[in-house]
């Protein structure tokens, strides 16, 4: 009985280091998930004002909303658009910190 109590609590001391890496990699995977989303809306959005929507907007920075469905797999957060002059910068930012921090892109539009 003793060396089955010995055998499980070394059992236990090696599966809960294995248990606590595959929580924090579970973290690390959404993360860079929510990330590449965001990437993939921000780059496709930026074509679309490149395209000639940019036109639409006023100067200075101002909430752009976007119409992507795989916007709804991200994080609470928000979308601004920065427009001065021909320059445009678009970025996405999470209300609080998730880890993945903020993704930009910005262009000069003619």
């Amino acid at each position: 009985m003793a060396d089955l109590v010995v055998a499980l609590g070394i059992l236990t001391f090696a599966i809960m280091p294995l248990a606590f890496a595959f929580v924090h990699e579970t973290k690390l995977q959404r993360a860079g998930y929510q990330r590449a989303v965001a990437m993939e809306i921000v780059d496709g959005e930026m074509e679309i004002l490149a395209a000639g929507d940019w036109k639409h907007f006023s100067e200075g920075a101002q909430n752009y909303s976007v119409h992507a469905k795989a916007a709804a797999n991200l994080p609470p957060g928000k979308f601004e658009l920065t427009k001065s002059g021909n320059h445009l910068r678009l970025e996405w930012k999470s209300d609080k910190p998730v880890g993945i921090g903020s993704v930009v892109r910005e262009i000069n539009v003619q």
